[in-house]
């Protein structure tokens, strides 16, 4: 039996390198000026090389089946990166063979239709990933344990917390001290600090400890589905749901696409630092959840001008938001956070 499963997440892994690779099938092109369209594929989403009519990319022109059984589920385009993505209404079985087909009814913005139908079949993996449990961590959409800093105005989403560093580790804010918190006009939710009247001390060293535990669970989930992706440079991609992981560094230099269901989860394993560029977006696709990524680095993460980013960040160090950066999901630093005119949303 282990030997059978080994074998089968061998196939799986094949199959979904392959898919990442892009398939290019001959007559598969729209006549216009655009020229030949390309489509890639990533388990329920395919991306196309030209504009796609929005109209066209719906449910009778975009489907899914199990053998000659369909798949029921709900069709959408997302038009900035001209992915299409199938949401199956319930989830597909585990270790089991699907097909997908976008038909000659898809047509480019121009109104031409696809010269040939594109199929392709993927195989689905085993149970998946469980999430990682943030404890009262997430109860903060900022959490650190030295400063929290910002230069303003920056606009948060929910509470956040410093522990054991006390109040005036917190800079920029302007806030005003209520006994066991403080507010401040650049935060919708409270501001948390050791120093503040109980039980807010106490509060604090719990979800302190419980940010610990989730990053050493996230970082010692074992048995990548994907071992150095792109050398750590993975601006560009398209990711499945998975366990990631890098020896080094990791890069987004451009836009990447995390394209899954509403209950797949996304674990990123980096041993250094995460750098986001400038003007960068980390979509989610097919109905992935902001709650259900997270980003685990052994160094600091640092989110470019105008990004945008999204997931639980859990750094062993620093978090970094420059200039105009935003961010869906949670902050969560063992040293300090740092907010530039950013935006902070709490998933």
């Amino acid at each position: 039996m282990e030997k059978m499963e080994k074998m089968m997440k061998h196939v799986r892994i094949a199959l979904v390198l392959a898919a990442a690779l892009g398939v290019v099938i001959a007559g598969c092109s729209l006549p216009g000026a655009g020229g030949p369209t390309v489509i890639s594929t990533t388990n329920y989403t395919a991306t196309f090389s030209v504009a796609m009519d929005p109209a066209s990319i719906v449910a009778a022109n975009y489907t899914m089946a199990q053998g000659a059984t369909p798949v029921p589920g709900a069709v959408t385009y997302n038009a900035a990166d001209k992915i299409a993505s199938f949401t199956p209404t319930s989830p597909l079985l585990p270790l089991t063979a699907y097909r997908a087909t976008i038909t000659t009814g898809v047509q480019d913005t121009a109104g031409h239709n696809m010269a040939k139908s594109k199929v392709w079949t993927f195989t689905t993996g085993g149970p998946g990933l469980a999430p990682v449990l943030l404890g009262t961590a997430g109860n903060y959409v900022v959490l650190a344990k030295t400063a929290i800093s910002t230069v303003p105005a920056s606009v948060i989403t929910g509470d956040i917390g410093l522990s054991p560093a006390a109040r005036s580790y917190i800079t920029g804010f302007s806030d005003t001290l209520v006994g066991a918190w403080s507010t401040s006009p650049q935060v919708t939710g409270k501001i948390y600090a050791a120093d503040m009247d109980p039980p807010t001390p106490t509060d604090l060293t719990t979800a302190v400890s419980d940010m610990q535990t989730a990053y050493v669970d996230a970082a010692g989930r074992p048995t990548p589905d994907h071992l150095n992706l792109g050398s750590g440079n993975i601006g560009g991609k398209v990711l499945e749901p998975g366990l990631y992981k890098w020896g080094s560094g990791v890069t987004i230099p451009s836009n990447v696409t995390l394209a899954g269901g509403a209950n797949d989860i996304w674990i990123f394993q980096i041993s250094g630092n995460l750098i986001v560029s400038n003007a960068v977006h980390v979509f989610l696709s097919g109905g992935a959840q902001a709650t259900k990524v997270f980003w685990q680095l052994s160094g600091q993460a640092t989110i470019g001008t105008s990004s945008v980013m999204k997931g639980i960040i859990l750094a062993q160090t620093a978090i970094t938001l420059q200039t105009g950066a935003k961010l869906t999901g949670r902050a969560l630093a063992q040293t300090q956070v740092a907010l530039q005119k950013a935006t902070v949303t709490a998933p």
